[in-house]
């Protein structure tokens, strides 16, 4: 069994720290051991200071230092803790994910979220305290109402239909709001632009074919690792494909 988790709870309504306790001592893989509680920002610092942690469970709406700024603060020390963030509030979770949160809880919390928290917390630290870890690059997806860190490795496609771009891995389709050449021009070495609505992953392409689907004149089309519908490639794109296949070989 996974060592517990050293947990600080920063909450300042003492029933939400009681319960989130209580659901704690029910959390098995991996157990979480609450080491200390804080009720604002400034008596979490001093916690902090005090002994190591590997978990910070914090509200966000509190009096004086708030968990926002707090979080922040935790993110510039030497072996930071993960964070969790345990709120009532949904609107704060695209910033709570910006200043690296691990996962974004919204209140009554449920067990079985409190658990995959603690799980997504261990894979984290474990990533991070391994010699050989790097920061992983992630697009964040709104999906009614939660915020969800898809990693870019994971991406086969991204194409844009309307407002919005499909983001597309092996397992499901995301609707992600944003620029295909802002994400273009910031990951060429990931990304090769084949259409002027689509972007696909150099490292997914497998073959490029000659591809009729019985209206239009024949044309070109990649198929990827891991999905079986094709991606259609434009004649003006055409060039940097074959040099983004070659460049694979």
């Amino acid at each position: 069994m996974s060592p517990p988790l050293r947990t600080l709870i920063v909450d300042d309504e003492s029933l939400a720290r009681s319960r989130l306790r209580n659901l704690l001592a029910d959390c098995q893989s991996p157990p979480a051991e609450v080491v200390a509680e804080a009720a604002h920002g400034e008596g979490a610092l001093d916690q902090l200071a005090r002994a190591r942690f590997d978990l910070v469970l914090l509200d966000i709406h509190m009096p004086g230092l708030d968990g926002l700024e707090l979080a922040r603060r935790i993110r510039a020390r030497p072996a930071a803790p993960a964070v969790v963030f345990v709120t009532a509030y949904a609107a704060h979770a695209v910033t709570a994910f910006e200043l690296e949160a691990v996962d974004y809880l919204t209140k009554p919390v449920r067990a079985e979220r409190l658990q995959q928290a603690l799980q997504k917390a261990e894979r984290y630290l474990k990533e991070r305290r391994s010699p050989v870890a790097e920061p992983q690059d992630v697009l964040l997806i709104q999906d009614r109402g939660r915020t969800e860190r898809v990693p870019l490795s994971e991406i086969l496609y991204l194409k844009s239909e309307l407002k919005y771009l499909t983001v597309r891995t092996a397992s499901r389709s995301h609707i992600f709001d944003g620029s295909l050449a802002e994400l273009e021009e910031r990951y060429p070495a990931r990304f090769v632009r084949v259409h002027r609505n689509a972007l696909v992953a150099r490292a997914a392409i497998r073959t490029l074919e000659k591809y009729d689907d019985g209206e239009d004149a024949e044309g070109w089309a990649l198929r990827l690792d891991g999905i079986p519908e094709p991606v259609m490639v434009s004649r003006r794109q055409l060039s940097s494909v074959r040099e983004a296949l070659r460049d694979a070989r």
